[in-house]
């Protein structure tokens, strides 16, 4: 079969890092061929795409994770599966990327579905779940944030589109800096932000766990750095070995219908002692940090997933 991988470009993969790189390496070993589709390589004409693309070879070779084949056209009728792999920020251009794959036809199994990538922004979408998130606003008036921060007492600040730990504020009750950053955060409150009482037990990292279909994968523990208080592997967080808990089944349980039902086959959720922070459904990460720890293989898992979305017609 002909799997497509819509990503950064092949220069930016990290072999020992990257998730997409392993999902494209487990899919040539099954004896698929492996197709790099860059941001602007799909053209939709006349009703039918095409994807201007590369044939790759995957391998593990530091400083050389790819050689690159032939340059060809696929028409929509040659893809059997597209992963949508390009990194956050959700900008107009991963937009459109999202209205071209949705003009597919049936046969083509696009992990995740490009509707459910849109209807799930990544921090606002997790606030519908009230029984397993912490308390939690969405908004830019003024008086809103002042009056959440004061009932928290201690809270977390952050843009509704920000990812990789980036513009993430920790902000306690009486800093004289509050204003400051709500006026940053908001652009003088013309943007909505996210506020979230802060949850003491970050201070022992965040756990990330993989959910195929629903269903978990792994875990892996991220922990900050002694000068930071993000726990971001991108801000300079470690990780450590992690289980599921009897309350991270309670979480999933109590959203995998809904991830189930918006074709969000591959996602990365946040949980930060009892709660869930985050669901990540652009390009979730961290397949390798898992199977380091528990000396397993999760992107077979993912691809023999994709392998038998293709046979549902």
């Amino acid at each position: 079969m002909n799997y497509v991988f819509l990503m950064d470009p092949l220069s930016s993969v990290i072999i020992e890092k990257d998730t997409t790189f392993v999902l494209m390496l487990s899919a040539f070993k099954k004896g698929h061929k492996v197709f790099f589709l860059p941001s602007g390589g799909m053209v939709l004409k006349n009703g039918r795409m095409n994807f201007h693309i590369t044939e790759v070879v995957p391998q593990q070779v530091k400083g050389a994770p790819f050689i690159e084949k032939n340059q060809c056209c696929l028409s929509d009728d040659e893809v059997d599966v597209v992963f949508i792999r390009t990194d956050p920020p959700f900008n107009y251009e991963y937009l459109v990327n999202t209205w071209l794959l949705e003009r597919s036809p049936s046969k083509v199994k696009i992990i995740n579905k490009p509707s459910g990538v849109r209807a799930a922004n990544e921090k606002i979408w997790a606030t519908q779940f009230v029984s397993v998130i912490p308390p939690t606003l969405v908004g830019r008036q003024k008086s809103e944030l002042l009056d959440f921060l004061s009932a928290e007492n201690e809270i977390v600040a952050k843009p509704t589109d920000g990812f990789g730990g980036q513009q993430i504020f920790k902000i306690k009750n009486g800093d004289s800096n509050a204003s400051v950053i709500f006026e940053t955060l908001t652009q003088n409150y013309s943007r909505d932000i996210i506020l979230q009482k802060y949850i003491n037990e970050s201070t022992m990292g965040d756990k990330r766990i993989l959910l195929l279909n629903g269903e978990p994968l792994g875990a892996v523990l991220r922990v900050h750095c002694q000068s930071d208080h993000r726990n971001n592997i991108f801000s300079g967080g470690k990780v450590e070995r992690s289980g599921i808990s009897d309350n991270d089944l309670r979480i999933i349980d109590a959203i995998s219908s809904e991830i189930k039902r918006l074709g969000l086959y591959f996602v990365g959720i946040d949980i930060i002692g009892n709660y869930l922070i985050e669901i990540n459904v652009t390009s979730p990460t961290c397949i390798q940090e898992i199977d380091r720890f528990n000396n397993d293989k999760l992107e077979d898992k993912v691809i023999e997933f994709s392998e038998k979305l293709t046979k549902e017609n």
